[in-house]
């Protein structure tokens, strides 16, 4: 990161310098070096306005975003996030417009060099508070150093390098998500990336989760495969152990061309699946499996593309437990800077319970984002 230089003093040395070619003309040439110079230092104050270093080794860098969105619900209200998993006869709906900024947040990031490495921390925080609030919900805080990870973040068991993209902050079904406290080393070898974890377990548990993936690069395509292995409870006395595998992998098959997919198949893993599906049913591991595909294309401003998400529960709770979810996401987003950017996109979602009992739901949703 390089260093916040102030205007003021890119101000007075243009001044000197300005003073300097009235009286020696002689050095004009080397003047308009010099001039050239302090063009390029006011260049870098405006760039990296938001880092700053507090010593000769330590970097502390703000970043983050602001964003509003607007969405329409047709036929049942869903809040500020779509969450197809929770669509229920309750909430009926014959067209509801509302607006969100919690999806806004703010980040910090330390980086030091020292005797013993290169040091990172960081400490992140959005306004996604429960209840539909807006106060500040921790997200990230974690410290790395040669190749271990100590804090809270992704779960290794997500592939979130791989993951969908969609306007709407939940994204599709058939796919994993949640941020841990954990520790992790990460190695690499070549275009291989290893990784394993001893992670706090979400859900019911009183075991950690213990994790391990495995992914391999190119310039055109990513292949990654995780697997986990925990216990959980069912809150009346039942546990049973947990097990799971992501496959995912993305591919660059023609210019400005994305395809993506992502499997997700294992045993109690309802606590980490979007859907949100039952994890134990009569004390046993419930079976779940899902998947996404992904097609997209990027036109330079404008990016478009689609994501089919599914997702199946082997058994539940009730007759009225999550048997099947679905969910269709077309987006498309133009960013006529690196900072700003405007989302569209319409969702379709579906909900079948172990009756057979289907409920469908459609959404609208826009978003305008300014990065810092």
């Amino acid at each position: 990161m390089k260093k916040l230089y102030l205007h003021s003093t890119a101000i007075g040395v243009a001044a000197m310098l300005g003073a300097a070619a009235t009286t020696v003309p002689a050095m004009a040439q080397d003047i308009g070096a010099l001039e050239a110079r302090v063009a390029e230092l006011e260049a870098e104050a405006e760039s990296s306005r938001l880092s700053f270093t507090t010593s000769d080794d330590t970097t502390i860098e703000l970043y983050g975003f602001v964003r509003f969105e607007a969405f329409y619900d047709s036929d049942f209200e869903q809040g500020d996030l779509s969450l197809t998993g929770s669509l229920n006869t309750l909430t009926p709906t014959t067209g509801t417009f509302d607006t969100s900024v919690r999806v806004s947040r703010i980040g910090v990031r330390a980086t030091s060099e020292t005797g013993i490495g290169t040091i990172v921390g960081q400490l992140e925080y959005d306004l996604f508070g429960s209840g539909g609030t807006s106060e500040l919900r921790l997200r990230h805080a974690n410290v790395s150093l040669g190749g271990f990870t100590i804090g809270q973040t992704w779960t290794n068991f997500m592939p979130i390098g791989q993951y969908p993209s969609s306007a709407d902050f939940n994204g599709p079904v058939g796919v994993t998500f949640a941020r841990v406290p954990q520790v992790r080393y990460t190695g690499n070898a070549g275009d291989l990336t290893y990784s394993v974890s001893i992670e706090q377990a979400t859900g019911r548990s009183d075991d950690p989760n213990f994790t391990a993936a495995l992914q391999y690069s190119t310039d055109a395509y990513t292949v990654r495969i995780a697997g986990i292995a925990g216990t959980q409870q069912d809150g009346i006395g039942g546990e049973d152990d947990i097990t799971g595998v992501t496959l995912s992998a993305t591919a660059a098959l023609w210019d400005g061309g994305h395809l993506g997919a992502t499997y997700l198949n294992g045993d109690g893993l309802g606590f980490l699946a979007i859907g949100g599906g039952d994890t134990l049913v009569g004390g046993a591991a419930n079976n779940v499996e899902g998947y996404t595909i992904e097609a997209r294309h990027d036109f330079g401003q404008f990016n478009v593309g689609a994501v089919y998400g599914y997702e199946e529960y082997e058994a539940g709770i009730a007759a009225t437990s999550i048997n099947q979810l679905e969910t269709i996401h077309v987006n498309a987003f133009w960013t006529p800077t690196d900072n700003f950017s405007v989302g569209v996109e319409y969702i379709n979602g579906s909900r079948t319970d172990f009756t057979g009992a289907e409920l469908e739901a459609d959404r609208i949703g826009a978003s305008v984002t300014f990065t810092f």
